[in-house]
C-alpha cells in the first residue's frame, strides 16, 4: 500500500520537460518613497555608524505598521501570480496531509512510553502514551493541542510525566511565541488538574520541567513575574521553583538560579527514581555550562563552572557520566560517583577519539556513546568502566538525533538519512543488531532515485569544507543543474543528515540540493566550533563561499543557477554570502535571520548570542562584528540576487526587526530588475510550533520564489 500511495504521488509530482525564463517579479516601485530614510548616528568605539532605519525597530509604531502591510501587499503581488504557485501549493498540501504518523521526544515512564505524534491533516502535534515502543496499536492521546485551538495556534512546548507515569506536566504556548505556561494532566482520564504557572519558558532561555521522587510537585523554570523586575529584564534572569501539585503558585518554593547570569538557560533531569535532581546552566549560546545537583537532603551543590569545559552530564545508576571538552576538543567521558564532594574525584572511562562525542546514555551497566563523524552518527557501546563492548548496526551516512533508556540495558534512538524518514530502533546487547520498532515514518515520498555524494571544498584559509550533495542518480556535471545550497555555521550546531519532504520537489525539477559543513559548528568538535564564532565568525562565511565556488568548479551549476537559503543563524550567514560575493548567486531565501550585527545584543535573546557572536562593547569584537554585519555591508547601487526574507511578528529569538531594515536596506541599495521581497507572518514566530497550515503557506511561497528565479520547469 506505501509503494503504491507513494508511486501516484511521484507521478502527480511529474514535470514539464522543458525549461523557461524566468517571470523575475520586479522590486516594488519607488521603494526609496515607501522606506524613507531617517539617519540616525551611533559611536563605537570612535567609529560612527549611520543607521538610516533604525525607526523600522519600533515594532508597534503605526508607521512600521503600515510599512510592513505595504511590504506584505507587495510581496503577495509578486508571488501570488507566479506560474504553478497553485500546483505548488497543492503539491505540498498532499505531501503534507499524507504524511503518516511520526514520533519524537519519546521518554520512557512508569512502565510506558511517552512521544510526541504528528497525524495527517493536524495543525500541531499532540502528545500520546503506548506501552512499548512496539505497541503502536495501543497507544492513546493523551493531550491534543488541536482540540485544544482548533485554529492550530497552540502548541506543547514542553512536556515531562511523573516518574509513576500517572501525570504529565505540559507547557502550552500560542503563535509560535515559545512563551510557555505550565498545566498539568491526568494522564489516565486527559483531565487538566487545575494548576498554571504563567512563564515556565521563553524563547530566549528556553524551559524545562521535572517532577519530584514522589510525583506531589512539580520543579520548573519561571522568568520573572511583574514587580519584579524592569521591563527589560523580564526575558532574563530565569530561576527554578517548585510547585506541589494543588496549592496556591504564589507560594511555590525557590530552588536555583539568583546566582546564575542574567542570560542563564537551565534544563533540569533527574535520576531514574526522581531522588537526584540536575540543573544544567547554560552561560548563554556560546556553548559554556556550569552543572548543580540537588540530593534526597534537598541541599543544592554545584559540580562544575563555566571553565570546567563540561557540557553534559547524565544520571547512571550510582554515578554521573560527565561529556568533558577540558583538553579534548572532541569530547571525553568521565565518571563521578553521586556523592563525590568535586569534580576532582572524576575519572576518565572514554578518552577522546578521532570522533565527536554528541550524547551519552548510561543503562543498567552500559555506555552508548553516540559520536558524530564529520556530521553523521556511529554508536559506540561501552560498559560502565569504559571498556569497548562494540559499535551498533546504522545505515550508512545516518544521523542518531535522539535516544533514551528503554529498561535494563536497553535503549530507543531515532535515526535518519538523507534519503530515508526517521524510525525509531530498539537495541539491547542480548537483540545483536538494531530491531526497527512500530514507531516509524512512513512519509509520501522516496528517494529510490536519489544518492549522497561527498565533495569537498578548501576555504580560504586552507580547511577542507565537506560538502554534502543529494542528486539523482546519473546527475551529467555538466554546469546546468539548478543548485540549492544551505549551511548554517553556529552555536556548535551540526548539520547532520536530515530527511527533507520538500526536497523531493526541487530533485524533480532538475535540481541538485547540496549541504556545505561549515565552522562554527559541531560536527568536528569544539575546535571546529571555535573556529567559527566571536572574532573567527568571517571563517563561517568563507566556508560557505568555498562551498558554493567547489560546486561550480566540479561541473554541478553556475552563478546563474545558484540558490542559497538558511534560517536563523543560517540566515546571517545568507545575509553575509549575498553581501559578500553577490555575483556568485541567482537566488536567495532567507528566513528569520539576523542582519544588524552591532544592534542584535539589544534583544532580550540577542543578549544570549553574546557569547557567541561577540558584544559590540569589546573594541576587537566590535571590529569583527562591524567588518561582516550584512546590514552594514550592502551597497548602493549593488547588482544583488534575488532576495526573499521570511520572518513572524512573534519571533521571541530574532527580532523582526532585523528582516524590515536588510529589506528596506537591500530595496534602497539594489540595482533594478531583482526582487527584493518581504514577507511577515503574524501566525509565527521563530518557526517552532507553527501550525502545518502556515509551514505549507511559507514553503509554497519559498519554493515558487525559487523556482521562478533559476528558470525551472513549471509543475503539471
Amino acid at each position: 500500500m506505501l509503494a503504491s500511495r507513494s508511486s501516484l504521488l511521484l507521478a502527480a509530482l511529474a514535470l514539464a520537460s522543458c525549461h523557461r525564463s524566468p517571470s523575475r517579479p520586479t522590486t516594488p516601485a519607488a521603494t526609496a518613497e515607501l522606506t524613507p530614510r531617517r539617519p540616525v548616528v551611533d559611536r563605537y568605539h570612535g567609529v560612527a555608524v549611520t543607521d538610516d532605519y533604525q525607526w523600522l525597530e519600533d515594532t508597534d509604531a503605526p508607521a512600521v505598521r503600515s510599512w510592513v502591510a505595504a511590504q506584505n501587499r507587495r510581496t503577495r503581488a509578486a508571488l501570488d501570480t507566479l506560474p504553478g504557485r497553485e500546483a505548488i501549493e497543492r503539491q505540498l498540501t498532499t505531501i503534507y496531509n499524507a504524511e503518516v504518523a511520526s514520533y519524537s521526544r519519546a521518554v520512557h515512564r512508569g512502565g510506558r512510553l511517552f512521544a510526541m505524534r504528528t497525524r495527517p491533516g493536524g495543525q500541531q502535534p499532540f502528545l500520546v502514551v503506548m506501552p512499548s515502543a512496539d505497541e503502536r496499536s495501543a497507544e492513546r492521546v493523551v493531550l491534543d493541542p488541536n482540540a485544544l485551538d482548533p485554529s492550530g495556534q497552540t502548541a506543547i512546548d514542553l512536556f515531562s510525566p511523573s516518574h509513576d507515569g500517572r501525570r504529565v506536566a505540559v507547557a502550552l504556548a500560542r503563535n509560535g511565541s515559545e512563551v510557555g505556561e505550565l498545566h498539568i494532566y491526568d494522564v489516565e482520564t486527559g483531565r487538566e488538574l487545575g494548576d498554571t504557572i504563567e512563564r515556565v519558558s521563553n524563547p530566549t532561555g528556553g524551559g524545562s520541567l521535572a517532577w519530584a521522587a514522589d510525583n506531589a510537585g512539580v520543579y520548573y523554570t519561571r522568568y520573572p513575574r511583574a514587580g519584579e523586575r524592569p521591563a527589560e529584564d523580564m526575558a532574563f534572569y530565569q530561576q527554578v521553583y517548585f510547585h506541589a501539585l494543588g496549592t496556591d503558585p504564589a507560594t511555590d518554593r525557590y530552588e536555583l538560579g539568583r546566582e546564575s547570569p542574567r542570560i542563564a538557560e537551565t534544563e533540569l533531569s533527574t535520576s531514574e527514581d526522581g531522588r537526584w535532581i540536575l540543573a544544567a546552566v547554560a552561560n548563554g549560546d556560546g556553548g559554556e555550562f556550569a552543572h548543580y545537583l540537588r540530593g534526597p537532603s534537598g541541599a543544592w551543590r554545584q559540580l562544575t563552572r563555566f571553565e570546567d569545559g563540561v557540557t553534559a552530564v547524565e544520571f547512571g545508576p550510582d554515578a554521573l557520566f560527565l561529556t568533558s571538552h577540558r583538553g579534548a576538543a572532541r569530547g571525553a567521558v568521565l565518571r563521578l560517583p553521586l556523592t563525590a564532594a568535586s569534580l576532582a574525584e572524576a575519572t576518565v572511562v572514554v578518552p577522546q577519539s578521532e570522533s565527536v562525542i554528541e550524547q551519552v546514555v548510561p543503562t543498567r551497566t552500559l555506555l552508548y556513546v553516540v559520536d558524530l563523524v564529520g556530521g553523521p552518527s556511529q554508536v559506540r557501546v561501552f560498559d560502565q568502566q569504559g571498556h569497548a563492548r562494540g559499535t551498533l548496526s546504522l545505515a550508512p551516512v545516518s544521523s542518531v538525533r535522539s535516544m533514551v533508556g528503554a529498561g535494563g540495558d536497553a535503549v530507543l534512538f531515532r535515526a535518519e538519512t538523507y534519503l530515508t524518514p526517521p524510525a525509531w530502533y530498539r537495541a539491547s546487547p542480548e537483540a545483536g543488531a538494531p530491531a526497527l520498532t512500530s514507531l516509524r515514518d512512513e512519509a509520501p515520498v522516496r528517494y529510490d532515485d536519489a544518492e549522497v555524494v561527498q565533495e569537498t571544498a578548501t576555504s580560504r584559509d586552507g580547511t577542507r569544507v565537506p560538502v554534502m550533495v543529494i542528486r539523482r542518480r546519473g546527475t551529467a556535471l555538466d554546469g546546468r543543474n539548478p543548485t540549492l545550497l544551505g549551511g548554517y555555521g553556529g552555536y556548535g550546531v551540526s548539520m547532520t543528515p536530515s530527511y527533507s519532504l520538500t526536497n523531493r520537489l526541487w530533485l524533480d525539477r532538475g535540481g541538485v540540493v547540496a549541504v556545505a559543513i561549515l565552522r562554527g559548528g559541531g560536527e568536528f568538535g569544539e575546535d571546529w566550533h571555535r573556529g567559527g564564532n566571536l572574532t573567527h565568525k568571517q571563517n563561517v562565511f568563507d566556508d560557505f563561499i568555498a562551498s558554493a565556488e567547489r560546486l561550480i568548479a566540479l561541473g554541478y551549476t553556475t552563478p546563474a543557477q545558484l540558490a542559497i537559503r538558511g534560517r536563523s543563524n543560517g540566515g546571517l550567514l545568507m545575509g553575509a554570502a549575498l553581501t559578500q560575493r553577490p555575483e556568485l548567486f541567482r537566488a536567495v531565501y532567507s528566513g528569520v535571520g539576523i542582519y544588524d550585527m552591532l544592534r542584535v545584543e539589544r534583544d532580550p535573546n540577542g543578549a544570549f548570542n553574546v557569547t557567541e557572536f561577540g558584544s559590540v562593547s569589546d573594541a576587537e569584537q566590535f571590529r569583527a562584528l562591524f567588518a561582516y554585519s550584512p546590514y552594514h555591508r550592502v551597497t548602493d547601487g549593488g547588482r544583488y540576487p534575488a532576495v526573499l526574507l521570511t520572518t513572524g511578528e512573534h519571533d521571541g529569538r530574532v527580532n523582526p526587526a532585523h528582516s524590515r531594515k536588510m529589506t528596506a536596506r537591500l530595496q534602497a541599495a539594489s540595482a533594478p530588475g531583482r526582487p527584493v521581497l518581504l514577507r511577515v507572518s503574524s501566525r509565527a514566530g521563530h518557526g517552532m510550533g507553527s501550525s502545518r497550515s502556515e509551514v505549507i503557506a511559507e514553503q509554497t511561497d519559498v519554493w515558487a520564489f525559487l523556482f521562478d528565479q533559476l528558470g525551472m520547469p513549471a509543475p503539471r
